[in-house]
């Protein structure tokens, strides 16, 4: 019986070690995915982590190539956030790309969708905002201020109810006023 016992224990040890190997090799694994997700920057670019503030938060800086800020900002399902980019000058933008998406492309950009993004989360993700300077049109200067506003309690849109709506089609007649009845 003594034998049955040290082979059981061995037997036991090793799969423990195993455990441990394996389970080390798949955290390590993990952290390397996450360093892959980090993004390309451009050179001088500084990489500057926030967090999704509790109320209205103001970030400023300049587009000057070489010397800008770019933002990572996690989020989680089911968040509401509005991201408002605003600059003084026609030729800076912002992207927004989505970095738990296998594309390198952003999937909103102010030269073409406009100055605000206002996004329902379905998934837990991490967006780097990225604002730029229009290298490819004639312009003045080297850079340009920006301001983006990231807002995470937008007020909801204002829907009238289904019931309203079926009711409002086009009258021939306004209503009569229960006044007169």
């Amino acid at each position: 019986m003594r034998i049955g016992a040290a082979v059981r224990a061995v037997l036991l040890g090793l799969s423990l070690t195993m455990v441990a190997l394996f389970g080390a090799a798949g955290a390590h694994a993990q952290s390397d995915t996450q360093q892959q997700q980090l993004p390309q920057l451009d050179r001088g670019e500084k990489l500057e982590k926030i967090a999704l503030p509790a109320v209205l938060e103001r970030l400023t800086g300049w587009t000057k190539f070489g010397k800008g800020k770019v933002y990572m900002l996690p989020l989680k399902k089911g968040q509401h956030v509005r991201i408002t980019f605003s600059s003084k000058s026609k030729y800076a933008y912002m992207a927004i790309f989505d970095l738990s998406s296998s594309g390198d492309e952003s999937f909103f950009g102010t030269d073409e969708d406009g100055n605000t993004a206002d996004v329902t989360l379905n998934e837990d993700t991490t967006w780097l905002l990225k604002p730029y300077y229009s290298r490819v049109t004639r312009r003045r200067g080297l850079g340009a201020p920006y301001e983006i506003l990231i807002d995470p309690n937008p007020p909801a849109a204002q829907q009238a109810p289904a019931d309203q709506q079926k009711d409002q089609g086009p009258m021939l007649f306004p209503p009569r006023s229960k006044q007169g009845q």
